[in-house]
């Protein structure tokens, strides 16, 4: 019989990359609420839990596993979750552990050196500063975010001053239901006193991004991928993400090496995670940006285009208690894959999208690739949801090529086919 996996928030197309895994008979997936009801309004921790769950007891059926591929609230719903039901997951301490930034430096610092000076700044104080002995360039942002927001990279103490008047004006929206989260939990008193809705500062690391991609099962770390984060040229945001990584050998050793050790310290177990470094070149130096306790949804037809089967393949067979069955690069039909992020630098009202017969059009001309446009007529990209602190996301490309040079011509032709009016 198939096993019934529920995934919190599915979405189109992480339905369509599950249908890609392997063995596609021994699995049946169910959506446990909508991926706006949990990330895009206001976040009710405990009326999140509690949904899903009147959701999960309304099905006639066996549940088998439980799993999400978003960030929070969904990484730490999951392990609330599978303890209700008795089913595979980390602990919630382990996932929290990740989760709250200043925490997870804390148990970084105590197995390794590669990360930057941080400190806690106390947004609560009409004169907030930054923490002894940090220098500036540095980057301030809560202890609990997602997805950039409401991080800023300042360079001096009128731009530090900006970023704290707007970080303690936000910080609420994700922080407070944190600190639902957080009240779950036995913490420690230094854990207790920061809580959910602090401020981190960290000094500004340099160099070439990367994630590194693995799970941790009956305490073994096992690592399948390296993917490039590509920024815009002289901008602090993502333009793309690479696969496979182009980094040297020894230098993604090394980013193992740490990797292995801070996984094994915060005790993540039975979960796939992705963390995040940046190698300076010059200096030969990696840093440790984050440690997430999901694998990324994003990178999943990268996996499959290059290697022939989406990330999600070990999230779903560890939460089912099965042999992830590692794939060994280049099973795929592209030599590379990327994921395109469509950016706009400055406000502007949507007055025209791509119709689904126009996108349909391209992804048949240029196979391999999948378009996902995110805004709407009408939208005011001020006004979107979820959006970095110095750009605003029109939409995604997920594309395969055989090589680099093919990757970014695949691209342009792409996006000159794909009509988007914005007014200033």
């Amino acid at each position: 019989m198939p096993r019934n996996v529920f995934v919190l928030g599915l979405d189109e197309l992480n339905l369509r990359m599950l249908h890609e895994l392997p063995h596609p008979s021994e699995y049946r997936f169910h959506g446990v609420m909508s991926r706006r009801e949990l990330r895009l309004g206001v976040i009710d921790f405990d009326r999140a839990v509690a949904r899903a769950q009147e959701q999960l007891d309304a099905f006639d059926g066996p549940i088998d596993a439980i799993i999400g591929f978003w960030d929070f609230p969904v990484t730490t719903m999951v392990p609330v979750l599978c303890a209700r039901y008795g089913l595979r997951s980390s602990s919630l301490e382990s996932v929290v552990k990740c989760e709250h930034k200043y925490w997870s430096r804390i148990e970084q610092r105590e197995v390794i050196d590669e990360l930057p000076a941080f400190g806690l700044v106390d947004i609560r104080t009409d004169r907030a500063r930054p923490p002894p002995g940090l220098r500036y360039p540095m980057w301030l942002k809560p202890v609990k975010s997602a997805a950039a927001v409401l991080a800023y990279l300042v360079v001096d103490d009128k731009e530090f001053d900006r970023a704290v008047a707007a970080i303690r004006a936000g910080i609420g929206h994700l922080g407070r239901p944190f600190e639902s989260v957080l009240a779950r939990l036995d913490l420690p008193p230094e854990i207790a006193r920061v809580g959910g809705m602090a401020c981190l500062a960290e000094e500004s690391i340099e160099g070439a991004q990367v994630t590194v991609e693995g799970w941790r099962a009956e305490g073994e770390v096992h690592v399948y991928g390296v993917v490039d984060s590509i920024g815009y040229p002289d901008r602090p945001t993502f333009q793309r993400y690479r696969y496979p990584s182009c980094l040297p050998g020894d230098v993604i050793d090394r980013m193992v090496g740490v990797t292995t050790r801070v996984i094994d310290r915060v005790g993540l177990d039975s979960t796939t995670f992705n963390v995040e470094f940046f190698w300076d070149r010059e200096k030969d130096a990696i840093s440790l940006l984050e440690v997430n306790p999901r694998h990324s949804q994003s990178h999943a037809p990268l996996f499959w285009h290059v290697d022939g089967v989406p990330n999600h393949q070990y999230m779903v067979r560890l939460a089912l208690g099965l042999d992830p069955e590692l794939r060994r690069p280049g099973g795929g039909e592209y030599g590379v894959a990327a994921k395109w992020f469509v950016k706009r630098f400055t406000d502007g009202v949507v007055r025209r999208v791509p119709t689904a017969g126009e996108i349909a059009a391209v992804e048949r001309e240029l196979p391999g690739t999948m378009v996902n446009i995110s805004v709407r007529p009408g939208d005011r990209l001020s006004e979107l949801p979820l959006q970095d602190s110095y750009s605003y996301e029109i939409g995604q490309i997920f594309m395969g090529a055989a090589d680099e040079s093919e990757l970014t011509a695949r691209y342009e032709r792409c996006l000159a086919r794909l009509p988007i009016e914005i007014d200033e």
